[in-house]
């Protein structure tokens, strides 16, 4: 791809972010958190939002190379530390309803040689400040998403086999396809897509399922769903009634599993980079809700202090059906980025629950979300389970059963049923 259809590129990417991502209004402001290395696409999309009307946009900037020297060097008393007026300045234009864009350059393995120790404080820690801003876009108060650009860390750990330059130009075609960006109409091809996905949202609310029973390579795991569950897909709607699209992409349809309804044993099929540490080939024991028993390849270390963040850690906030043969799936890639490869594999997420995944989740408090079957944790952690040797079944609260995949894709029973309740 010529460095001309590439900048194109970016412009497109940069549109559709602001168009369908956060459907930015006029008006509104903008929150960017990124790393320095995306400091050329921050340009184009803070021009592009004030083009669309944006009142202001406010730049957070991070930097791999310093965040390693902080978790290397800093006294471990202040690891972690967030100024709390930064933290309470994010929070004020958030309640000013802010628009907010994240954007990742990862590098896979930038925490390799730091203790776990010390990661995990740091993590926390800085969770734990920024968490009232946080929360207005966990409880989709505002609009938000998520996105990718490439890092010289990252394509090389794609494509070790290339030099960087190649490495990098080759994950920005990868990105623009799997952003849907890579055609005349992004805009149109976005919301096409997303109707698909809403289809299959109201397919599987309308089966009213009551357990999931999942079988495959190293799993074997029942799972309970609450009554007032509710399958939702890409597209939210913040606390003013305007739509956004928290991740970019996405391919996923996601509800809540009941906290204490899950039992059985699930294996890892894809590396988890949390924070710049890899986890490889872990499986996790579940009874009643609780891990009581993990193993790892990689990374066990890791995975114990993920456990151990608090109570909550332990239990499951979201349960999450991609098909195998899916757009970026079909790469065939490891990403060794959690964006990309949940989007690519059925997969579950230790930690809190979304709250919109309980019909009026949005308005119960705490103890209604708990007796509801939601959990509560500071971490939310994704973790890819699927593969073409998966199966679904879906036991419904009539007592029947439907396969809902088979070898990985959406099974033709339910395919087929969906077609009957159609039709009737």
């Amino acid at each position: 791809m010529s460095d001309s259809m590439v900048n194109q590129n970016i412009e497109k990417y940069a549109e559709t972010v602001l168009r369908i991502g956060l459907n930015l209004q006029h008006g509104q402001k903008l929150i960017i958190e990124a790393p320095i290395q995306s400091a050329t696409f921050v340009r184009t999309v803070t021009s592009y939002a004030y083009e669309l009307g944006a009142s202001y946009v406010h730049h957070e900037w991070s930097d791999d190379e310093l965040t390693l020297i902080n978790h290397k060097q800093a006294p471990y008393t202040s690891l972690g530390y967030y100024p709390e007026w930064k933290a309470n300045g994010l929070e004020k234009y958030a309640n000013e309803n802010a628009a907010v864009l994240f954007i990742q350059a990862p590098n896979p393995e930038l925490l390799t040689d730091v203790s776990v120790e010390r990661s995990t404080r740091y993590a926390n820690e800085r969770s734990a400040i920024r968490r009232p801003y946080l929360e207005h876009t966990h409880l989709n108060k505002i609009s938000w998403v998520i996105v990718n650009v490439p890092s010289d860390s990252w394509s090389t750990k794609c494509f070790p086999e290339l030099p960087v330059d190649e490495g990098k130009a080759k994950l920005w075609d990868i990105i623009f396809q799997a952003a849907r960006i890579d055609s005349i109409d992004p805009i149109t091809n976005w919301k096409n897509h997303l109707n698909s996905l809403k289809k299959t949202t109201e397919q599987l609310n309308a089966l009213h399922i009551q357990k999931l029973v999942y079988l495959g390579p190293g799993t074997d795991l029942t799972m309970e769903l609450p009554e007032k569950h509710q399958w939702l897909y890409g597209s939210r709607m913040n606390r003013r009634g305007i739509p956004f699209v928290s991740n970019m992409p996405t391919e996923e349809v996601f509800t809540i599993p009941k906290k204490e309804g899950i039992n059985g044993i699930v294996a890892s099929t894809r590396p988890l980079n949390f924070n710049g540490s890899i986890i490889e080939d872990f499986s996790l024991t579940f009874k009643e809700g609780k891990v009581v028993q993990f193993t790892a390849g990689k990374g066990k270390e890791v995975l114990n202090s993920i456990l151990h963040t608090d109570e909550g850690a332990r239990f499951l906030g979201e349960v999450a059906l991609v098909p195998h043969h899916s757009l970026i799936s079909n790469m065939n890639l490891t990403f060794y980025n959690t964006l990309f490869d949940e989007n690519a594999s059925c997969h579950l997420a230790l930690g809190q629950s979304f709250p919109n995944n309980l019909v009026g989740g949005e308005n119960m408090s705490d103890q209604e979300l708990q007796l509801n079957g939601a959990n509560k944790s500071l971490i939310h952690i994704d973790f890819m389970i699927g593969s073409s040797a998966l199966n679904i079944d879906a036991q419904l609260v009539d007592g029947s059963t439907i396969p809902l995949f088979r070898h990985g894709d959406w099974s033709e029973k339910f395919l087929a049923y969906n077609q009957l309740k159609s039709s009737n």
